[in-house]
């Protein structure tokens, strides 16, 4: 069995390495010894799933889903397997690139990838700095945000490294960035193809830098062809990713490895919403500024739908013909952990996504909204039942309609006339993002009898990762993890091409 170490910096939770750790092909797999996070909570919930994937080739011990399940801590389980708790906690390095002593990083990175033979590094600088609608708020980037910069980190290490191939992700803002009028996507593909001269540091390897979606016969970054930077976006509804994801992926191959044939991503059928959802428990939203009961929350709901049945005929002309059934949900607002013997697969990728022992799902507990919003969740959602779309402000009655500037103005007019989003049933939902973490006004369930935005496992079935991946930290630690994640489903393709490629040099 060939194994190549793989280096994971920005790792966040760990979703483009779950996918590197995922593949295992014809005597090929991967192995990360080292990862680089600098937020607490995700590099926590990264230290627990390598806990998990060092029993990966033996059998995930009990332990590991009764704490899962919430019958023990993770203390206790991290004591119980000292030995697999230490090599977590070493390879899971909480650190900031950039801030650290760089004898350390180098020491780190030196014992973790063997000499003169294969390896890969992945990762993401934060892409705050290069958003559109961060920019937006900002007047332009601003130079002096050392985050527009982070990449010459994952730089330094190209340089002094050589890894055989790289993976850098980020925002499709980047392509449209600039820093004092220059194009910062030009100078990221040109420093990234001859690192060690964009350092200064002299001559060395260089890399050819590849689009995943385009042929390879029509593009050359490497040989100096004029490229095009939109043929980097990958569009992952394309991918079987079920999310109308896009972001940016820079494929480095070093000069010695570059192959006589690319084997760019292949299209999949695409992927409802759905079919990652439809088999979670159900469960109810959460009230705020009341005592929130169920009874409580049947009564609300029963209200909204008596009122919305009357003033909006056209969304919901009566209960029956709606399929409308207010009720209770068994599993009331979820939880950590919620038991569901009666579970269904998920109708996409199963295998995938399940693991019979766990018996429940993980991560799954509502938000708490505000009555208006309950009002206006219910109209959004019924009126996405009934034709298929996600309703703009204009088709709001007035009296659901936000109390703020931006719904003020005319009609056709509104300055986010998507405030409030349903992710329809069938259709990829929209981009997950960290700013579910704030409110779930885009993120509204299909179901109306649920009547709530998505849970951090609903997020995290649309990014794609696995039912037994547990997000540590608060709720909104766990939502801003999920929605800064790369969907291991993708990675797992990208290794595939990564296997490819270091099979034939």
């Amino acid at each position: 069995m060939i194994e190549i170490p793989v280096i994971d910096l920005f790792a966040g939770p760990g979703g483009l390495g779950e996918g590197f750790l995922s593949y295992a092909e014809e005597g090929f797999k991967y192995s990360i010894p080292l990862s680089i996070e600098m937020e607490l909570t995700a590099r926590n919930t990264l230290k627990l799933r390598k806990f998990f994937h060092q029993f990966r080739d033996r059998k995930v011990p009990e332990e590991y889903y009764s704490f899962l399940q919430q019958k023990i801590s993770l203390e206790e389980l991290y004591n119980q397997f000292p030995e697999q708790a230490d090599t977590a906690d070493q390879a899971a390095w909480h650190a900031e690139l950039g801030n650290i002593d760089e004898e350390e990083l180098d020491l780190r990175i030196s014992s973790s990838i063997p000499k003169k033979k294969p390896w890969v590094l992945i990762g993401g600088p934060p892409c705050q700095a290069y958003s559109v609608i961060g920019r937006s708020r900002v007047n332009g980037i601003n130079p002096d945000d050392h985050r527009v910069f982070l990449y010459q980190e994952y730089l330094k290490i190209l340089a002094k490294y050589s890894p055989s191939i790289f993976v850098m992700e980020n925002v499709p803002g980047l392509l449209s960035a600039k820093v004092n009028g220059h194009s910062i996507i030009d100078q990221i593909i040109a420093d990234l193809s001859k690192p060690k001269e964009a350092l200064h540091w002299g001559a060395g390897l260089s890399y050819k830098v590849y689009s995943l979606v385009k042929n390879e016969n029509d593009q050359d970054v490497f040989g100096g062809i004029v490229y095009n930077p939109k043929d980097f976006i990958v569009r992952m509804e394309k991918y079987g990713i079920p999310q109308k994801r896009h972001r940016v992926i820079l494929y480095g191959v070093r000069e010695d490895f570059v192959p006589n044939e690319f084997p760019s991503l292949s299209e999949k059928a695409e992927v409802h919403t759905s079919s990652v959802l439809s088999d979670l428990p159900r469960i109810r939203s959460g009230m705020t500024k009341v005592y929130d009961t169920k009874k409580t929350w049947i009564d609300t709901m029963n209200n909204i739908v008596t009122h919305i049945k009357k003033t909006c005929p056209e969304v919901h002309p009566n209960r029956k013909k709606a399929g409308v059934a207010i009720r209770g949900p068994q599993n009331d607002r979820g939880g950590l952990y919620i038991s569901a013997i009666n579970k269904q697969d998920v109708q996409y990728n199963a295998e995938w996504y399940g693991d019979e022992r766990l018996g429940g799902v993980c991560n799954h507990e509502s938000k708490a909204h505000m009555n208006s919003d309950l009002f206006r969740y219910y109209f959004a959602s019924m009126f996405a039942q009934r034709n298929g779309i996600s309703p703009k402000l204009q088709d709001f009655p007035e009296e659901l309609l936000p109390s703020h500037k931006n719904a003020a103005t005319k009609k056709k007019n509104y300055a986010f006339a998507d405030r409030f989003r349903v992710q329809t049933r069938n259709r990829p939902s929209t981009t997950i993002t960290s700013h579910i973490a704030k409110d779930g006004h885009y993120y509204i369930h299909y179901d109306p009898t649920q009547c709530r935005s998505l849970t951090v496992r609903e997020a995290a079935r649309l990014q794609t990762f696995p039912d037994n991946y547990f997000f540590s930290g608060s709720r909104t630690d766990q939502y801003r993890q999920v929605g800064n994640a790369v969907p291991p489903l993708l990675a797992l393709q990208i290794a595939k091409i990564t296997a490819y490629i270091l099979k034939k040099s």
